[in-house]
């Protein structure tokens, strides 16, 4: 086996999450003499420069959509192993297609965190944000708030879970149903005054939440102001949250990194590969004609010929 090809096998295996282990058994397998720790990391090291001009690059044009999530990862500092947030932000551009826009690893999702994160994008080009999706923690609220000047739509699924923690697990089916309600108005109006009425007719036995709902009505169906056709993808970070059970399901894999190198280089080639994935394929994630709805750009019409 030549070095080139040996060294497509390991970085191919390694972004698929395969351990040293079962590499050097596929590098046996195919012929080749078996493979050390040292020469995957060597090998691997050539995906960093990928990976820093993929992370890096900068964002063009609008992005009226964004999505934040984090998972975490174990990993060595120090001689310790401490489980670290890996964020992650995926948006929408003007042309209707989805990209990840950058990543990072810290030791826990603190606004200050959030709030670096946040400027790296701006500074790369991130502009024309009108709704960004998260869970309600609060170090990502607060960073929104402070730096993105756009609708924060508090993560429906999320909300729901948190919801239903007040109520007993015998209602919860029923309970759930009953606030479902809301989503299924067609407009943020009617949405608004059944969240409303349920609150209301919950607040007697279940008084804490009703109390959730009032103060989670705005944030919940914030999407509902946006067009219809995008609420399926707008009103949680189901979309995101697929993206990092793939990192998680890869990354237990190694079970601990032994630096942060180490976890940027895989999970940036995780998600160096998912957008390329995106960027092939044929369908945009939103449509031009529903996506140039959002557009600030005023239409400018040619003046009349005079005949």
């Amino acid at each position: 086996m030549t070095e080139k090809a040996l060294t497509a096998v390991i970085q191919e295996a390694y972004v698929h999450g395969v351990s040293t282990r079962s590499v050097d058994d596929l590098v046996k397998a195919m012929g080749g003499t078996g493979v050390s720790k040292s020469q995957v990391s060597r090998l691997c090291a050539e995906i960093d420069d990928k990976v820093k001009a993929f992370l890096d690059r900068p964002l063009e044009g609008d992005w009226p959509y964004v999505w934040l999530d984090a998972t975490y990862v174990k990993v060595r500092r120090n001689h310790r192993i401490v489980s670290v947030a890996v964020i992650i932000a995926v948006g929408v551009n003007t042309d209707g297609r989805r990209e990840v826009l950058g990543m990072d690893i810290g030791a826990s999702e603190a606004e200050t965190f959030w709030t670096d994160f946040l400027r790296k994008l701006r500074r790369r080009g991130l502009r024309g944000v009108k709704l960004v999706v998260s869970d309600a923690h609060e170090g990502i609220k607060a960073a929104v708030a402070k730096l993105m000047n756009a609708t924060w739509q508090r993560c429906r699924v999320h909300a729901m879970r948190n919801a239903l923690a007040h109520a007993g697990k015998s209602s919860r089916r029923v309970v759930s149903a009953f606030m479902a309600t809301a989503f299924a108005q067609d407009s943020a109006e009617a949405a608004k005054a059944q969240w409303r009425r349920v609150a209301d007719q919950l607040r007697p036995k279940l008084p804490k939440l009703a109390d959730f709902m009032d103060e989670a009505e705005d944030d919940v169906l914030a999407y509902m102001t946006f067009p219809p056709d995008h609420w399926p993808k707008i009103h949680s970070t189901n979309g995101l949250e697929r993206l990092n059970g793939e990192v998680k399901r890869r990354t237990e894999v190694v079970g601990i990194f032994p630096n942060d190198d180490a976890l940027m280089r895989l999970v940036g080639a995780i998600l160096l590969e998912q957008n390329d994935e995106w960027a092939v394929q044929r369908a945009r994630y939103m449509t031009l004609e529903t996506i140039a709805t959002l557009s600030d750009d005023a239409i400018v019409g040619l003046p009349a010929m005079v005949i």
